[in-house]
């Protein structure tokens, strides 16, 4: 199995949720299967099934974090420098617009675009990789061709 790039920020993250479903929410699934199960007649109480579709949703979330965890490569961006890689926090202006945006390139586990952090693998992140300061590119995104000016590259 390949490695999954981690920021260490994601990985503490990730590894913070793991411990959050394990130590709180597991043991409160379990109270709440334990008291509706009290409540008598099984087939016909919303508790109940409420609280094992919740629990589904917890072991299948923990057997995924552990897996994610079990796989994770943390890089730290500190230690990068030179062209556009895994860690960069990257702003680029739409030629187009004007608009500054500024992304960090993290592992898919840890990607938010409304956070800033870029996915490794989208098109964007791609079309970035190897780039430098003051190079442009071009990305083919849904709406069509949109070109991006690279203002700025740190690894922090």
């Amino acid at each position: 199995m390949e490695k999954i790039p981690l920021t260490r920020a994601g990985y503490d993250a990730l590894n913070e949720e793991l411990k959050q479903l394990k130590t709180v929410e597991r043991p409160a699934v379990i109270r709440a299967i334990a008291e509706a199960r009290e409540h008598g007649d099984l087939s016909e109480n919303a508790e109940y099934h409420a609280a094992r579709e919740k629990q589904s949703f917890i072991e299948g979330r923990v057997k995924e974090l552990e897996g994610i965890l079990a796989l994770a490569e943390v890089i730290d961006p500190a230690t990068l420098s030179g062209t556009i890689k895994f860690g960069a926090t990257v702003t680029i202006v739409d030629e187009d617009t004007d608009e500054e945006r500024t992304y960090q390139i993290v592992g898919e586990p840890e990607a938010d675009i409304e956070a800033g952090k870029l996915n490794l693998k989208s098109p964007l992140s791609r079309a970035l990789i190897g780039k430098e300061e003051g190079d442009s590119i071009e990305v083919r995104t849904p709406g069509g061709e949109k070109a991006y000016e690279i203002l700025s590259v740190r690894f922090i």
